[in-house]
């Protein structure tokens, strides 16, 4: 019996709130709030008789502490789940604090504006400290650590699929097929085919700049940056079939080097075809991925944000994208003695989620898993003080929710190795 406040409108949103009224027995009541409340008004409408959850709406600029406060104080939820962008993280954990009110996301922080003096500062202190370039990474939320033990509450980062699912899966091998993880591959394949030439499965800005940026992984106890793309390999997933596949950095890399003793190395692969390489190569050749505002006949516009604009939105792909999703993670590592290897991984029918939540399975496979660790957190499975990522919690509970709600998973216990 608890209540929710969702801050967010967008296609990841749209899954949670959709999973989070089909368990009304937990979540009874649910605000939605959005600087555009139109949409939010327009999911409650198509939401109104299907559900028991009491549905209401509102106004909110996720950038304005004081809104969020005065929001929150108004409502008084049990938990806020913020699916809004991630440059907004921080202003919504202030606002959490500020009322004592349990705190969940689905990826980690990153500063809308990277040429921000203050911000570059810090920025390039880390690059040269742990080595990694990424614009995105836990310490700017792991920084509350001590403000929310003290608070009493639980902020839980990054309950997406990659991170969220995939550092569950780590937890959950660890605890019930290892006794020492040695490597981790993250494979997240899109099968997908939406029939545009161009366009991205979630936030444009969010997916370019991290396709774009170099990428890197974790080897004994450091990280190695490389070009962007530059590690390529093939893989044959099931209900996909062979694709090419490339190492990018990852938040959830980051993490689970933190957290997985022994653990020698961890990579992150991506699956894309060469037209969507092909379009983002140019698109970055002539300035359009770029953040840094310029100025166009007497105004000032950011060329990503401009961009944005122009692409489909990702919430519209969902009624033409067919294929599937196969994203999971292959371990190897000792147990009793001996060598094993393992793959737990799920396999996502666009399709499906289409007829079910009128969304394709990128957002699909992040909105489940976004009402999950929200319920966990709600109905107090996974509650503690402080900011916790996903595999420092018991995965059995989560892994459970998985198979009940929309996302069930399968275990390969000789799976074909990445070299």
């Amino acid at each position: 019996m608890s209540r929710v406040l969702v801050i967010g409108c967008g296609g990841v949103a749209g899954v949670a709130i959709h999973k989070i009224c089909q368990v009304s027995e937990v979540f009874t009541e649910l605000m939605i709030a959005s600087r555009t409340v139109s949409k939010c008004d327009k999911l409650k409408e198509e939401l109104e008789g299907k559900t028991k959850t009491k549905i209401e709406t509102a106004k909110v600029d996720a950038d304005n502490v004081e809104e969020l406060i005065a929001l929150i104080e108004g409502y008084k939820p049990d938990v806020v789940l913020n699916v809004a962008l991630p440059y907004q993280d921080l202003t919504i954990m202030d606002a959490c604090l500020a009322c004592k009110v349990p705190y969940v996301d689905t990826a980690n922080y990153e500063c809308e504006n990277t040429d921000d003096p203050e911000w570059r500062k810090i920025y390039e202190e880390r690059c040269e400290r742990l080595g990694f370039t990424a614009y995105f990474d836990y310490s700017w939320q792991w920084a509350y650590r001590e403000k929310f033990e003290e608070a009493g509450i639980t902020a839980l980062l990054g309950t997406g699929f990659d991170p969220g699912v995939t550092s569950v899966f780590t937890a959950y091998a660890k605890k019930h097929y290892f006794d020492e993880i040695h490597t981790i591959d993250i494979l997240d394949c899109n099968g997908g085919d939406h029939g545009y030439p161009f366009a991205t499965n979630f936030n444009p800005e969010i997916n370019l700049r991290e396709v774009s940026a170099p990428g890197s992984y974790w080897e004994n106890g450091k990280w190695i940056e490389t070009e962007p793309m530059a590690i390529k390999r093939e893989y044959n997933f099931e209900g996909v079939g062979m694709k090419d596949m490339y190492l990018l950095h990852h938040e959830e890399i980051e993490a689970l080097a933190a957290n997985i003793p022994n653990v020698k190395r961890i990579r992150f692969f991506m699956t894309f075809g060469q037209s969507y390489l092909t379009h983002m190569k140019c698109l970055e050749n002539v300035g359009m991925l770029s953040t840094t505002p310029i100025e166009f006949e007497g105004r000032e516009i950011v060329p990503i944000q401009f961009l944005k604009a122009l692409l489909p939105d990702p919430a519209s792909l969902g009624p033409r994208t067919v294929g599937k999703t196969n994203i999971g993670c292959i371990f190897t590592g000792i147990k009793d003695g001996k060598e094993k290897t393992l793959y737990i991984y799920n396999v996502c029918d666009h399709q499906e989620c289409y007829k079910e939540v009128g969304s394709q399975a990128i957002s699909y496979t992040t909105g489940v898993p976004a009402m999950i660790g929200t319920m966990l957190v709600a109905n107090g499975l996974w509650s503690k003080p402080g900011v916790f990522t996903t595999d420092e919690f018991d995965p059995d509970p989560y892994m459970e929710a998985l198979n009940k709600y929309g996302l069930p998973w399968k275990i390969d216990e000789n799976p074909v190795l990445v070299d």
